[in-house]
């Protein structure tokens, strides 16, 4: 049994890859990772930019579809292919694991990223083009978007709630999770509750990326305060502990009994950006620290990798609950703002996925000018 085989089947954590290329769909690379104990996978605006430019495996398909496509539509074209042949893919996995697993996640445009009603429109366009079962669309957690999750639920979509930063907006994205099942079950739909899923993505390293460069400042630079500075790779992973004993809290008593007792899944914690930013890291930081049952960890494969050499498949995401709240008291004390911290990157998230969907649009212009 590989590692990451053990870290679901001992430590119930659902490993997935953060990554999605052509060439490993048609390789056998991604069915090779799928042998080691993948379960799942995630792309986002950044991820299909990267494979779509850079690779000439799409330039056919490309070519042949601006003879009646816009740039943009051509886009959604290519990356729906992708998603299409992954979803095949991982369909046996989806159908073996009675829907738990076997997932491929799928973006609405960045730039609806704080537009609720057309949020709720691209997503359903979404599901309804590719009408399987086995397809996440991911919807951003913005304070617009909030709602969106709610509506899209009650109507009996999976969703992957992504750019989560913080606590607060974590437990708004779970009652909002929750309210959707309930209007299911108000809509005369409760036979549904069993094939509804949501995942909860939770990024975990730009937290320390952001704080450490707060505490920094607030030590005086690299020769400053040793007390301050000491504090520096600690913030991601308490936070992330933390949100894990609010996922408990809100899946139990009697409200979530209600629902589940109906079918209803919860809405599972995942892991996002747990690739080690910061060198003088342990590799596996956010990977060996956050492992326990009904949570996915969705990894870059160099992470993955990583893990199948050296990580060790062993639950620790509640080893020790108070030392994540001391950890979060002594940052504040520090003076640093979680809350400010969530806002600053939730902004930068939106931003560079916009970023790099109009950088890929306007390569995309470029070549197409070259047909």
């Amino acid at each position: 049994m590989t590692r990451l085989q053990e870290l679901y089947d001992i430590c119930g954590q659902s490993p997935w890859l953060d990554n999605l290329r052509r060439d490993w769909i048609h390789d056998n690379q991604l069915a090779e990772l799928l042998a080691l104990g993948v379960r799942g996978i995630t792309s986002n605006p950044t991820i299909l930019a990267k494979a779509i430019s850079g690779q000439d495996t799409y330039d056919d398909q490309f070519r042949a579809l601006m003879k009646d496509h816009s740039v943009e539509g051509a886009y959604w074209e290519m990356a729906i292919t992708d998603i299409v042949d992954a979803l095949d893919m991982l369909r046996p996995l989806y159908d073996d694991s009675d829907g738990e697993d076997g997932y491929v996640s799928l973006e609405v445009s960045p730039a609806q990223a704080h537009e609720q009603s057309e949020t709720v429109k691209s997503a359903k366009a979404l599901h309804d083009r590719i009408a399987q079962p086995n397809l996440f669309v991911k919807v951003p957690a913005t304070r617009e978007c909030v709602p969106a999750i709610q509506t899209l639920i009650g109507d009996g979509r999976n969703i992957n709630v992504t750019l989560i930063f913080g606590i607060d907006r974590y437990d708004a994205v779970m009652e909002a999770y929750m309210s959707g099942l309930e209007a299911l079950v108000d809509a005369g739909r409760g036979a549904e509750l069993p094939h509804v899923a949501s995942v909860a993505s939770f990024f975990v390293s730009r937290v320390d990326t952001e704080v450490d460069r707060r505490l920094e400042s607030l030590a005086g630079g690299e020769d400053g305060d040793p007390a301050v500075l000491s504090l520096r790779g600690t913030a991601a992973v308490a936070q992330a502990r933390s949100a894990y004993q609010h996922f408990t809290q809100k899946f139990s008593g009697d409200r979530w009994e209600r629902l589940s007792a109906q079918g209803a899944r919860v809405q599972r914690p995942l892991w996002a950006s747990t690739s080690t930013k910061n060198p003088a890291y342990a590799d596996l930081l956010y990977v060996d620290g956050l492992i326990g049952p009904a949570t996915v960890n969705t990894m870059p494969e160099g992470t993955l990798q990583a893990f199948e050499d050296h990580g060790t498949p062993k639950r620790t995401v509640d080893h020790d609950p108070d030392a994540a709240g001391a950890a979060l008291d002594r940052l504040a004390e520090a003076g640093i703002q979680m809350s400010d911290v969530e806002q600053t990157l939730e902004d930068e998230g939106v931003h560079a996925f916009a970023k790099s969907f109009d950088e890929l649009l306007q390569s995309l212009t470029d070549k197409a000018a070259t047909f």
